[in-house]
């Protein structure tokens, strides 16, 4: 068998990186996302009225989804998903005895993309209160940073390259961030999952394994402008030292 190419490599780690981090990153905002809004009500993500309202009241007015909700939409996806899981014991046993599954059960069968959508439709208060325990600068910020970590998570499950990938959901960089990154490439949004994972496993060795990849690994051929990271960024106070 043939050794494979420096750089297919580094794109493979880099890859897998991404999707330990996101792994861990999805699973701890669907736990959090579930606890809030089940204390608002056992089904809150099939109850309207415990989202805001642009999400679950009104209309789109064009488009393929015209005269439907975003809520509407995403019910849809979500009952796709349940369909698809129906065989799981958890899933059978709660409809065969209730007909629906509360939202703590309910997460086990969604994806990082409905999380995602979820999130952005629940009441700005509610985003609020779990964007600070990440330290998002407001709930909307936080809302667009699980849609670019959902891209992310979307090209390296597909096997795309991703080092030097344009980003197309584009986050907000947080202020007192350095000024050199860059929202487009993909270097600020390992920072992001950085940034997630401090929180959410603080004795992670993510960071390390992140920065030795890029300080012993990455391809000499190509540039580390192109993936986005800039001059000194290892002694950045976000990565472990």
């Amino acid at each position: 068998m043939r050794p494979l190419k420096p750089w297919r490599s580094f794109s493979d780690q880099l890859r897998l990186l991404a999707l330990d981090a996101l792994e861990r990153i999805e699973m701890a905002v669907r736990v959090d996302v579930a606890h809030l809004l089940g204390r608002l009500d056992a089904r809150a993500h099939e109850n309207a009225g415990c989202l805001h309202g642009n999400f679950a009241k009104k209309l789109m007015i064009q488009g393929p989804d015209k005269g439907k909700t975003r809520h509407q939409v995403w019910l849809s996806k979500y009952e796709s998903l349940l369909h698809r899981a129906r065989n799981e014991p958890f899933v059978a046993h709660h409809m065969r005895q209730y007909g629906a599954l509360p939202i703590w059960v309910a997460i086990e069968v969604w994806d990082f993309g409905l999380l995602s959508r979820l999130f952005a439709g629940m009441r700005y208060a509610d985003q609020q209160v779990i964007a600070a325990l990440y330290g998002a600068p407001d709930g909307r910020a936080f809302a667009q940073w699980l849609r670019s970590l959902n891209f992310i998570r979307n090209v390296s499950a597909h096997h795309g390259r991703l080092w030097n990938i344009n980003v197309l959901e584009l986050s907000p960089i947080p202020r007192g961030w350095p000024a050199a990154l860059n929202g487009a490439r993909p270097f600020f949004y390992f920072c992001l999952m950085q940034q997630l994972l401090r929180v959410i496993c603080p004795n992670s060795s993510w960071g390390r394994r992140f920065k030795d990849l890029l300080e012993n690994e990455f391809p000499v051929a190509f540039s580390l402008a192109e993936f986005g990271s800039f001059p000194e960024w290892e002694e950045w106070a976000l990565w472990p030292q």
